[in-house]
């Protein structure tokens, strides 16, 4: 070996303690509680939980972003499958995660080399997107669409289960102190502030104004009115290598109209569920869970087969490793960069 060649070894993954779980479970509930306010809940000192917060979010393990909220019900949503050329599949890494449009990307298992999760303002933009765009992107080969045609359940309501029935319904009033009036609409020129609350859904009124330079009582007035708009939702996100649920799997089902409804009230009782939409294509729904080994999805297949008969898994695929997700840029351990790009499909129309 050349003597410059550096030894690569496996990078020490250290568990996330019980205090750490407890405090990423909370902030999945209510992603903006205050520290007071979720110090009374917890029975933590306040100071102590920012602390434990900022050196969970500076090493990457957990951060809080914003993605779209309820009022997006007009976007359009494609779960894409991407064979690469030979040798093509960093090219193509590099290339799709640099695009606003796609917000997650994944390495595969099972005859597709990449996922990707794509957001559009409508069909006519995701049409350009795919035609003329994508499959010329570099190191694609070929892709295959699936467009989204409801969205039951996404990595927003995804928890680690950390945390006691009374804690959980304490949280969730404070989140529902925040939650959408349908009579408030965003701000104007509200861009600024989303991109700094995508890459930090924590930050205050103050460090937004300073974030993007406006006048802090400007911001005052102006954030409450993005809160309340229901443009955005906020989700606390970990690093799937540190949850204690390091395998991602994808199903590609078919379920008979008749039994759609029953079968995702269903899937929803499954606490790993981390995403279940209704697709066009061959098969008509795809399911997505975190596992805690590769035994785990066999004995939820099993499951499934068992209490949904109706319902048949056409295609099952690992996630290998995730580049992006819901435009954050993650390192090889599932860890947050720092780097984000902000989805296009955030921006108010």
């Amino acid at each position: 070996m050349h003597a410059d060649v550096p030894i690569l070894r496996s990078v020490k993954m250290d568990p996330l303690d019980e205090e750490d779980l407890i405090l990423i479970h909370a902030l999945q509930i209510a992603p903006r509680v205050s520290w007071a306010a979720a110090a009374d809940i917890l029975g933590v000192n306040a100071q102590s939980l920012a602390q434990r917060w900022a050196g969970l979010r500076a090493t990457g393990t957990a951060w809080i972003t914003a993605g779209p909220g309820g009022i997006h019900g007009d976007l359009t949503t494609a779960l894409i499958e991407v064979d690469c050329l030979p040798g093509g599949r960093p090219r193509a890494i590099q290339a799709l995660c640099a695009d606003p449009r796609v917000v997650t990307v994944e390495e595969s298992t099972q005859g597709r080399d990449l996922m990707l999760t794509v957001m559009t303002g409508d069909m006519a933009e995701m049409t350009f997107f795919l035609t003329d765009e994508l499959i010329k992107a570099p190191g694609v080969a070929t892709i295959r669409t699936y467009l989204g045609t409801a969205m039951y359940r996404d990595g927003s309501s995804w928890r680690l289960q950390a945390l006691s029935p009374h804690q959980v319904a304490a949280l969730e009033a404070e989140a529902r102190a925040t939650l959408r009036d349908g009579d408030v609409q965003p701000p104007k020129n509200a861009w600024p502030l989303i991109e700094a609350l995508a890459a930090d859904g924590r930050r205050t009124a103050a460090e937004l104004a300073q974030a993007t330079g406006r006048n802090p009582s400007t911001v005052r007035r102006q954030l409450p009115r993005l809160l309340r708009s229901g443009l955005l939702s906020f989700r606390c996100e970990v690093a799937q290598s540190f949850s204690g649920w390091p395998i991602s799997c994808t199903w590609r089902c078919r379920v008979q109209p008749a039994h759609l409804d029953k079968t995702v009230d269903a899937l929803s009782t499954l606490p790993n569920l981390r995403l279940c939409m209704s697709t066009t294509g061959n098969t008509n729904m795809l399911i997505t869970v975190w596992a805690r080994d590769l035994p785990h999805i066999v004995r939820l297949e099993q499951l499934l087969g068992t209490k949904l008969p109706w319902m048949e898994i056409l295609d099952s695929g690992v996630n290998l490793r995730t580049s992006k997700r819901v435009g954050w840029m993650l390192d090889a351990y599932g860890r947050a960069t720092g780097e984000v790009i902000t989805p296009t499909a955030l921006r108010w129309r």
